[in-house]
């Protein structure tokens, strides 16, 4: 047998590959049977922590369903990192045996993921303390007020009392629909917020729900649909034990796509454009999903969808902020500015802001990274099968980038790409993408209290 010289170019790369794999998951890792016992201990781990509120990685005002004593905070902070790295494990492990030929019941994993999602929504929220900002948000909008001006500070009491310390002072930088989602359970909740919290995180959990059954009945393989969504510990532990609006984005984008890929009438275009609409009012990064759309369009020579989508998407989102006023995005505008760590620009922004002062080095950033974005979504376009469909690939790859490129990126944000992943076959980025989700949630785990070490 000959080999050519591409054959040898390659070569490096995919021993590299193929040991980084190797030495992640092991051969010990590669058994289903392996891989289902860390993901449901990842699940047990983060139940855990939640059951123990109030402890350093949950909110302070626990859910009085179900209690076991409080956790010290060390301790807290060992177990949540153990259920992250467990279920990040568990995850790649269930992906790796599904290619290689395991094939669990669709149905089974939707069974198991439900079970999963109720316990944890049940729960004092992990990991996070961004349903209690929604929480206030919402009881400031039920008591007439106005989010996109009067912070959480100002409302006081108990609402207040939970808010991070970061975001007590900030107004909401959620869309009209996010807020009336929170508006909604805080007139359930009235002067209790734990039960405002309680009602967010189950309604959250029902959407999370609601968004597996739909992966499961549409996309072209159900079992992996499911491994990556329903029966994805880590998605269970970031998304609903940490009872984030993402989700909600993500549901509206898997309806988007599969109505999209079913287009073919003038009508179809106006609704895809209104639920794009729909989910920017949610989550103004939902953008990315109407520009991953539009493109292939474009591309195809399909202008008159192109146009109406985007017309569409506009007006019913200038339709919400009318409700509000322009100001409500004036907060938008304030944390555009915000950079995280671990982030590619953590190490610039404390750089330039000494050197060039913070202004220069913001308009720095907020100029660069849209460029750093676009060119790593090309790179990823390249790794994706060129008959996966561009209405699923190239919305895929444009939210990934954004959340490896974005100064500011959070564990939830991937929601919208692992939906997206569910939906084709992104290639071999999958594992990365779990990869990514892992890290930042390693980073972002402390409840909203900020790390005492």
């Amino acid at each position: 047998m000959t080999t050519n010289s591409s054959d040898w170019a390659g070569y490096p790369a995919r021993w590299i590959r193929t040991a980084s794999w190797s030495a992640l998951i092991g051969s010990a890792w590669r058994r289903p049977s392996a891989a289902v016992g860390m993901s449901a201990a990842g699940i047990a781990l983060f139940a855990l922590v939640g059951a123990s509120a109030p402890n350093h990685n949950t909110l302070r005002a626990p859910i009085p369903w179900f209690r076991l004593p409080a956790m010290p905070g060390m301790l807290s902070e060992a177990v949540t990192s153990a259920a992250i790295v467990l279920s990040c494990l568990g995850t790649l492990g269930m992906l790796h045996a599904h290619r290689r030929g395991w094939s669990p019941d669709a149905r089974l994993l939707f069974r198991a993921g439900v079970l999963a999602a109720l316990v944890v929504a049940n729960l004092t929220p992990v990991g996070s303390s961004d349903t209690a900002s929604y929480a206030a948000y919402g009881r400031i909008a039920a008591l007439g007020g106005d989010p996109y001006v009067t912070a959480p500070a100002h409302l006081g009491g108990a609402y207040a009392h939970l808010v991070g310390e970061a975001w007590r002072n900030t107004p909401s930088v959620y869309g009209p629909v996010a807020t009336w989602w929170q508006a909604g359970a805080a007139s359930v909740g009235g002067e209790r917020p734990w039960l405002t919290i309680w009602a967010l995180m189950l309604a959250n959990a029902a959407v999370f729900v609601a968004t597996g059954h739909l992966l499961i009945r549409t996309a072209e393989d159900p079992v992996r649909a499911g491994l990556l969504w329903i029966a994805n510990p880590l998605l269970i532990g970031v998304l609903v034990a940490g009872g984030h609006l993402d989700t909600l984005v993500a549901c509206l984008a898997v309806c988007t796509v599969q109505l999209t890929r079913r287009a073919t009438r003038w009508h179809h275009d106006l609704a895809v454009g209104g639920l794009i609409g729909l989910a920017c009012g949610v989550k103004i990064s939902a953008a990315l999903l109407g520009v991953g759309l539009t493109w292939p369009l474009l591309r195809s020579g399909k202008w008159r969808s192109a146009v109406r989508q985007a017309l569409t998407a506009a007006l019913v989102l200038a339709a919400l902020y009318d409700v509000y006023g322009p100001h409500a995005l004036a907060p938008l505008s304030a944390a555009s500015h915000l950079v995280s760590t671990p982030s590619l620009w953590a190490v610039f922004d404390h750089f330039g802001t000494a050197l060039l002062g913070r202004r220069a080095t913001a308009a720095i950033v907020s100029v660069l990274w849209p460029v750093l974005m676009l060119a790593l979504a090309w790179a990823l376009r390249r790794r994706v099968p060129p008959d996966a469909p561009a209405a699923v690939t190239v919305p895929f790859v444009l939210a990934f980038a954004w959340v490896l490129t974005a100064p500011w990126s959070m564990p939830w944000y991937t929601a919208l790409t692992c939906a997206l992943a569910a939906l084709s076959r992104p290639g071999r980025l999958t594992p990365y993408l779990t990869a990514t989700t892992a890290v930042l949630a390693l980073c972002h785990n402390s409840g909203g209290h900020g790390w005492t070490w």
